[in-house]
């Protein structure tokens, strides 16, 4: 007898217990073509931290309406869902999307997203309990199309999910848009040193001369995680995010009372990346750490340095994964001067669902030639690598 699912949306994470999202989101056995081992951005004590400290809600145009499917009682399935009323903090950027849909004379907004946000990172956004009863993606599925329709959105969009995701979506019908980002995929290197060594010569060289400028006039490094971040460290890094978010973007996202939330709930998942200049914290990093990979997010710096970026954010979390472990490091969205810094292109992925059967099919279409130009580009990227050993990964 097939299973009776029941579906129903909530407006707060705190109305759900963390460990029956976790039991989801964050399973102890999951196989290893489902997504990482623990990913923190769908963890309950991230989303959570978002709502509690403002930094997501009605105010800011990210109103969570969180889907949790049941079956006999029990939570078998959920994703991080909200209505927006912007495209802002998403990083699959579909504003010439918004733009055409309303010439036509529709309202594109609300929407449904599904995402962790502000965070460009790939992970599971169909979190679906290992043991769930079969179906209950479907049933998933299925309630954000009934989401949808409540809200009289227009669309759902489902950002940075697992390919495997991407392809039980593509086959619902929605429409697959890939993108690129650049990591640094860890090789069993043994040492920093061991990693240059895998670069060619002339980059090699370029990489030591951008560490050692990075650093020069007496600046010094502190990596600091867990028990060891202290709240000084936090307003000195709140400090530098604001000050390089409001130059970058217009209005950082995240609120002060965020990294506090955060830092006490899970501050052995955090890796803090400071500079200091002679007793004064002059610039830092924040990175989230999974169980595979580290996740670098956020930067910012009181001075201008060359290098100085590439150096926080790039180098030392290479070293830092190197050391301990770690299969890669994702520094974020963009930025393909990464790659002549040791980072390849992986493939990324989000797809899409219109309730508008025309505008659907146009932005399939669109995708597909997308998707045609990215194989192209990543061609050329993974030729001009600058590695002396031409050991590429697959990307696409």
């Amino acid at each position: 007898m097939a299973p009776e699912f029941t579906a129903r949306f909530v407006q707060s994470l705190d109305k759900v217990d963390a460990a029956l999202w976790d039991a989801c989101a964050n399973p102890p056995t999951l196989a290893e073509e489902d997504g990482e081992r623990f990913n923190p951005f769908v963890a309950h004590a991230f989303l959570s931290a978002l709502e509690r400290s403002g930094s997501v809600g009605p105010r800011t145009g990210w109103s969570p309406a969180h889907l949790l499917v049941e079956a006999a009682g029990r939570l078998v399935a959920c994703a991080p869902a909200y209505l927006k009323t912007h495209s802002l903090g998403e990083y699959v950027f579909d504003q010439g999307w918004a733009q055409a849909y309303e010439r036509a004379g529709g309202a594109y907004y609300p929407k449904v997203q599904v995402a962790a946000p502000f965070t460009p990172v790939t992970g599971r956004r169909l979190l679906v309990a290992p043991d769930a009863p079969e179906g209950a993606r479907a049933a998933l599925i299925g309630a954000l199309r009934g989401l949808r329709k409540a809200a009289r959105a227009s669309s759902i969009h489902v950002t940075y999910p697992t390919r495997r995701e991407a392809e039980a979506l593509r086959d619902a019908g929605f429409a697959l848009r890939a993108g690129e980002q650049f990591h640094f995929l860890n090789n069993g290197y043994a040492s920093f040193d061991d990693f240059l060594n895998d670069l060619s010569s002339r980059k090699r060289k370029s990489v030591k001369r951008e560490r050692r400028e990075a650093l020069a006039g007496g600046l010094s490094i502190e990596r600091l995680v867990g028990a060891e971040i202290r709240p000084h460290h936090w307003d000195a890094f709140f400090a530098f995010y604001m000050d390089t978010g409001a130059r970058k973007w217009g209005r950082p996202y995240l609120t002060r009372a965020f990294f506090d939330l955060i830092g006490a709930a899970t501050p052995e998942r955090i890796l803090l990346v400071m500079v200091k200049q002679g007793a004064d914290y002059v610039a830092g990093a924040i990175n989230f750490l999974g169980d595979d990979a580290i996740y670098g997010r956020n930067w910012g710096a009181l001075i201008e340095r060359p290098f100085l970026h590439f150096e926080v954010c790039y180098y030392q979390a290479i070293d830092y994964a190197i050391r301990r472990g770690y299969r890669r490091v994702e520094a974020g969205a963009q930025g393909e001067h990464k790659l002549a810094r040791g980072y390849r292109p992986v493939v990324t992925w989000s797809a899409h669902d219109f309730a508008d059967a025309g505008f659907h099919a146009a932005i399939g279409d669109y995708c597909r030639r997308e998707r045609v130009a990215l194989e192209e580009t990543i061609v050329e990227q993974e030729a001009a690598l600058p590695f002396r050993k031409n050991d590429k990964e697959e990307t696409i």
